[in-house]
């Protein structure tokens, strides 16, 4: 008795035909997943713009508040009302509420000119702080 061949005329048409619509498939399949990532990075960005939109919203409705203005006002242009006596304390920022402002060591920092002229020197010499670094 004659061995029949292992992949007979029929069987391999019909690879082939699976081959082919495998091979037709593959592209539209990429396309739709890359939409679909495309359409939630749309989304997410969508949100994000809504919320800025949001915010935006309510600064505008802040800025339609006659007591916020004034508050404003007062805080960063130093405004005072029409009989009012305002001080304004010049010199440090405000402490971020540690301790007293006599607790508050005052740093010494030598002039503009000093400073420069000591970069000058030190660049001429190479013992900047850089050049240590790098040599050390």
């Amino acid at each position: 008795m004659a061995a029949r061949p292992q992949l007979t005329g029929r069987a391999a048409v019909l690879a082939i035909v699976v081959c082919a619509i495998a091979m037709s498939l593959a592209y539209p399949v990429r396309e739709y997943v890359a939409q679909r990532r495309q359409i939630a990075q749309l989304e997410q960005e969508k949100a994000r713009e809504i919320a800025a939109i949001k915010a935006l919203d309510d600064r505008s409705k802040q800025l339609l508040d006659p007591g916020f203005i004034k508050r404003q006002g007062r805080e960063r242009l130093f405004y005072c009302d029409p009989g009012q006596k305002c001080y304004v304390v010049m010199g440090e920022s405000p402490s971020s509420g540690r301790g007293t402002t006599g607790e508050r060591k005052a740093v010494a920092r030598p002039p503009w000119y000093e400073t420069l002229w000591d970069s000058v020197k030190a660049a001429d010499s190479g013992g900047g702080q850089k050049a240590a670094k790098a040599t050390g």
